[in-house]
């Protein structure tokens, strides 16, 4: 017969285990341990405390933000998952030294750091600042899009919401009668058995749910009106996270935040970050400058500390107001436009993977009639003046445009230089430059040796750090709603990062 080893759940094990010796020295956890306990002003929380002669004892905001942070590296975001972890791994128990806190504490610490989290990031920021870990010298800024707590299905303007509210209202009506209906039925077959209590209980629950959402999309109209954008057109509005947005990102369509991050080259620490409900970029550089000047500012720097400073974006950025800003702050700023690739003669010769490259028509295809001022086509099609002054990145162009059917059945609209689209094809012809147009100023620069040199640089200082934060920090999405909460998670992230820059460079 097969012999076992013996065991009996009912015995007991002592563990000897020394809080202490489970933070290692090299490792994220003992950085986030010293900086936390030697590095942090966490005093500034003492003011959210009244329980100095009377109240329950509060856990230490250090406890909290230890095990926030080591949650945070390891893509714990969820409240609930950081308190359990406190309870099951080790190395959390070490770091909240034996403490519990449950999930509501935690929660309620992250969202109301508002006052907080800009000081402790700063603090963190200092130290890579004392340790060598910022070079100064050259800057790369670029943007992450990220899902937030927030439903794409509650989106839609003003006139969307308020017809989603009308067959929801219809919706219910309708299951309203066909209870009735049912009632009606069951009352002539009183006493025939049977019975259905389980489906009528359903369409309870269903009416109940349907008649809270119209009446949330009610209260939500009530209290908001349209959401304008940064072109003062109506867009989306979002019932759960108003200030989110509906943003293509690399993973899809979402609904959710731009997470920005200033990157600074020498290790790739990041001197500020912020949270935008917008998916565009056109307009990120100013607030991002001016919250990156006051952390160098916070840290000791000059007021100037980015003048004549490298800095680079992608053409995402290439805009009259971040191109404005980068020219007052006396940058050395290289941001391309969208063409940059086309006038790159490396690019020259290069296709699309999968596509045959086609011959394309000119401008030097086309006829011009200086009588009527209009163009022939190549096809002998006529193409209208439109417009006498269009300004496309500062370039003055005249604008002839064709009509439409004849765009439709052109035999050659596959060598059309506006490709296959075929409504509104047009032809702009460049009749001169924007004065002191800096988007002009900037191809030129972009253009140039040295542009085409330092403009590449910017992939290897900005997107290795969105890697660490989304793949090996494991943030794929942010947890909290609105602008204020989710920075402050955003922030959080960002300070993870640079701590593990100072466990990899700092401590040797």
């Amino acid at each position: 017969m097969a012999k076992y080893k013996h065991y009996d759940y009912s015995q007991d094990v002592l563990i000897p285990v020394s809080l202490k010796k489970q933070l290692m020295p090299g490792t994220l956890e003992f950085a986030i341990h010293h900086l936390v306990d030697t590095q942090m002003d966490t005093s500034i929380f003492d003011d959210r405390y009244k329980n100095d002669e009377t109240g329950r004892w509060a856990y230490d905001p250090k406890i909290l933000l230890k095990v926030i942070l080591l949650a945070y590296s390891r893509g714990l975001v969820g409240s609930r998952k950081i308190e359990r972890a406190c309870k099951e791994n080790v190395t959390f128990m070490a770091l909240a030294c034996g403490q519990q806190p449950d999930h509501s504490t935690i929660a309620t610490f992250v969202s109301s750091m508002t006052d907080q989290i800009l000081p402790l990031f700063r603090d963190v920021l200092l130290v890579c600042e004392q340790r060598g870990l910022l070079g100064g010298t050259f800057f790369a800024l670029d943007g992450c899009k990220l899902p937030s707590n927030a439903s794409m299905r509650k989106s839609g303007k003003v006139s969307d919401l308020e017809k989603k509210k009308e067959r929801i209202e219809k919706r219910v009506e309708q299951l309203l009668k066909e209870q009735v209906d049912t009632d009606k039925r069951e009352d002539k077959d009183e006493g025939k058995g049977g019975g259905g209590s389980s489906g009528i209980s359903n369409e309870n629950k269903q009416i109940e749910k349907l008649q809270k959402e119209a009446e949330r999309i009610e209260k939500f109209l009530k209290e908001n009106g349209p959401k304008i954008g940064k072109q003062g057109r109506e867009i989306r509005s979002n019932i759960t996270d108003n200030e989110s947005a509906l943003m293509v990102s690399t993973h899809g369509n979402i609904q959710g935040y731009n997470g920005q991050a200033l990157v600074d080259s020498k290790h790739q620490v990041i001197v500020h970050g912020e949270v935008f409900g917008e998916a565009q970029d056109h307009h990120l550089i100013p607030p991002i400058l001016d919250g990156a000047k006051k952390n160098m500012e916070g840290i000791g720097k000059s007021e100037d500390y980015f003048a004549g400073k490298t800095f680079t974006a992608d053409s995402n950025y290439h805009d009259p107001t971040n191109l404005k800003k980068c020219d007052e702050e006396k940058l050395d700023a290289y941001i391309p436009d969208k063409r940059f690739r086309k006038r790159d003669p490396r690019f020259h010769g290069r296709q699309k993977q999968g596509r045959g490259k086609v011959d394309r028509f000119t401008l030097a295809d086309f006829k011009h009639n200086q009588g009527t001022d209009q163009y022939l086509c190549p096809n002998g099609k006529v193409l209208k003046l439109r417009a006498r002054k269009a300004i496309v990145d500062g370039v003055i162009y005249k604008r002839y445009v064709a009509d439409r059917e004849d765009c439709k059945s052109c035999e050659l609209k596959a060598r059309c230089i506006r490709g296959k689209n075929v409504q509104g094809r047009h032809l702009n012809v460049p009749v001169g430059s924007v004065t002191g147009n800096l988007t002009k100023a900037m191809a030129a620069k972009v253009d140039s040796e040295k542009g085409r040199k330092n403009y590449p640089l910017r992939l290897a200082i900005v997107e290795p750090v969105f890697a660490n934060i989304r793949t090996h920090k494991g943030m794929n999405r942010f947890t909290l709603r609105g602008k204020i909460k989710v920075n402050i998670q955003w922030l959080l992230y960002c300070m993870v990062h640079n701590m593990g820059k100072i466990a990899n460079y700092g401590f040797t």
